[in-house]
């Protein structure tokens, strides 16, 4: 029988917890079911998903582009201070705009230091690389190394890997 989706995520989130970043990335592509999924853990839990664009918009909304992008970082980590543990992250793109010149990836790891944190991930695992959006999408991103655990939408987990392996945190 095949685990669940979310049971992946449910052992992810436990293994998170001795890990540097105690980050969980949920991959897929639109229209997978990754905010269902996220939900339905977040019930579990007993917590509720965090809409970050529209957290973070609200935010934003009165400052200059030049203090969007020194202080997005701040800003999150504050939406983020005042979520359930353990933290339910959806709907992210604006993390990835270009103008607000971040590095979406690391922004997530460093709110993740020292809560658990599980992050929907709109894109693929493409032979160990992390992507996100489609090659020449303005806002493409490729990651050779991720310091995050990986539960992708079509099964593969780290979580799985790593208790295999004894190489938790790397995917």
């Amino acid at each position: 029988m095949v685990e669940p989706i979310r049971d992946k995520i449910k052992r992810s989130l436990l293994s998170a917890e001795g890990l540097y970043h105690r980050l969980v990335l949920l991959v897929g592509e639109a229209g997978s079911g990754k905010t269902g999924v996220l939900r339905e853990v977040a019930e579990d839990f007993g917590s509720s998903v965090v809409n970050v664009n529209l957290s973070l918009s609200s935010e934003l909304l009165e400052l200059t582009a030049r203090q969007r992008s020194l202080r997005l970082p701040s800003i999150l980590d504050q939406i983020v201070d005042q979520a359930q543990s353990p933290v339910v992250l959806d709907n992210l793109e604006i993390l990835f705009d270009k103008d607000l010149q971040q590095d979406p990836l690391r922004l997530l790891q460093g709110i993740s230091r020292n809560r658990v944190v599980v992050v929907s991930w709109h894109g693929t695992i493409d032979s160990g690389r992390l992507l996100y959006a489609e090659t020449g999408h303005p806002e493409y991103r490729s990651y050779d190394s991720v310091d995050a655990l990986i539960v992708s939408m079509d099964g593969a987990a780290t979580v799985d890997w790593a208790t295999d392996n004894r190489g938790a945190g790397q995917a």
